[in-house]
This record gives structure tokens, sequence and C-alpha cells, in this order.
């Protein structure tokens, strides 16, 4: 009796562990996945990157705190790359739970990024390809039919790596310069290396609108993401994008085909 009242304690006491655990897990989920972004916010010339940061994130960066929680801070705004769904696709009626997210795009477009030509300096490819949409993890990834200005997103992303840069200046000020270097690089097109991330980025977006037509078929208009083709400035990228057209072009119409 006695060794089975110690077993049934000892339950017990695992059971409401498991429960605590589970409720703090529960928890700290919720806090740490909270959308961050200004999608929503359609104002002009008001809102700024702190505004988009949870409590927990806040209580971090309190006067006089440590150089490795500015870090921690860090880390903890760019994860919400991770589960930020890419909007245009939401837009064109792609079910959530198979839309990719912002850092699904800049991974596929790092690995692309290492097979540029030999003349062009790949490791900083995929450094551009890393940081170029890093903003949107505060600001979101906002398209021309959010009801936002083309000026007023830029504003904002601008705010926002210049935040971040300043953020994680504490732990490692040679990383946020160069952070903001490769940004600026990109958006200003400042060398061949961005010029290549660039097209890099068109072609990823082609890439993956071809392969939700291989998934869903005709089911949604994708036609508009083919136009970017014509942005695409460099011939290998442009070859390689050329290549995939003429597969697309052959599903539709199978696809049509199939319908009629």
């Amino acid at each position: 009796m006695i060794n089975f009242l110690r077993k049934r304690n000892i339950l017990d006491i695992l059971i409401k562990t498991h429960i605590g655990l589970t409720r703090l897990g529960s928890r700290s989920f919720h806090y740490s996945t909270r959308i961050m972004n200004s999608i929503k916010d359609l104002s002009e010339n008001v809102w700024q990157p702190k505004d988009a940061l949870p409590k927990h994130i806040k209580d971090l960066l309190t006067p006089g705190t440590q150089p490795v929680n500015y870090m921690f801070a860090f880390l903890q705004i760019i994860r919400s790359l991770k589960f930020q769904k890419r909007t245009g696709w939401l837009d064109h009626g792609i079910p959530a739970e198979a839309t990719e997210s912002i850092a699904d795009h800049m991974y596929r477009m790092g690995v692309i990024s290492m097979l540029v030509p030999k003349e062009v300096d790949s490791n900083k490819c995929v450094k551009i390809a890393i940081v170029h949409d890093i903003a949107e993890c505060l600001v979101g990834d906002i398209t021309p039919y959010a009801g936002i200005t083309k000026a007023e997103k830029h504003r904002r992303e601008l705010a926002t790596i210049n935040y971040l840069s300043d953020l994680i200046k504490p732990y490692n000020e040679e990383f946020s310069k160069e952070m903001l270097e490769l940004w600026l690089d990109y958006e200003e097109i400042r060398n061949l290396e961005a010029r290549y991330v660039k097209d890099i980025d068109k072609y990823e977006m082609i890439q993956t609108a071809w392969e939700y037509e291989l998934q869903f078929g005709l089911k949604h208009n994708l036609d508009q993401f083919y136009t970017a083709r014509e942005a695409i400035k460099t011939r290998e990228i442009g070859d390689l994008c050329d290549a995939l057209l003429e597969k697309r072009n052959k599903l539709i119409k199978e696809l049509k085909a199939q319908e009629s």
C-alpha cells in the first residue's frame, strides 16, 4: 500500500508538472509569435519600429541592460520572418497553410545566390539575399494594394533597418554596420551583386508561382507574377527564368486541355 501511495504521489507530481509546463509553453508561444507588422496601419509619417514590439521584447531593452539582451531582442524580432506569410500569395487566394513565409523566400534566394557566375561575389550575394527583406520583420510584407504609398513603405523599411542596426550595435558593432550596408546595397543597387540578387528575388517569386500552379492547377490566377520577368536584367537569371517559363506554358496548356 505504501509503495502504491508513493507511486501515486509521484504520478500526481508529474501530471501537475506537465500541466504547468504546457500552460507556460502556451503562454510563451503566444508571446513569441505575436505578429509584428504595420500592414493595417494606413497612416503617413507616423508609424515607428518600436510601435510593433511586444512587451516581452521591450522588457529586454531597459536602460543599462547587458549587451547580450540586445542580441536576444534582435533574434526574437527577426524570428517573425519565419511565420509571417508573403502577402501577395494570400491576396491571390493561396491557402495560408500552403503560403510561404518571408523567411522561406529569403532562404531559397540565399541558395540560388550561391550559384551566380564566378566573376560575381557569391558570398556577398548570399548576405544581401538574407538581409534584403529583413525590415519586413516589423514592417510586414506590404504590397502595392495594401493602401500604403510606396514612399511610406520605404520610410518604414528604412526606419526599421536603422532601428535593427542600432539595436544589435551594443552586441556586435561590425555586424550592425555590415547589415545596414548590405540592405542599402540592395535598395540602391549599388554593386553587381545587388543587381544579381534583385533578379534572383524576381526569379524566386516566379518559381514559386509556377509551383503553386503545379499544386493547385488553374484555381488561382497568378499571371500577374510572371510579368516580373521583364525586370530581370542579368543574362544568367534571365535564361533560368525563360527555361522555367517554357515549362509553365506547357503546364498551362495541359491544364486548360483537361478543363475543356
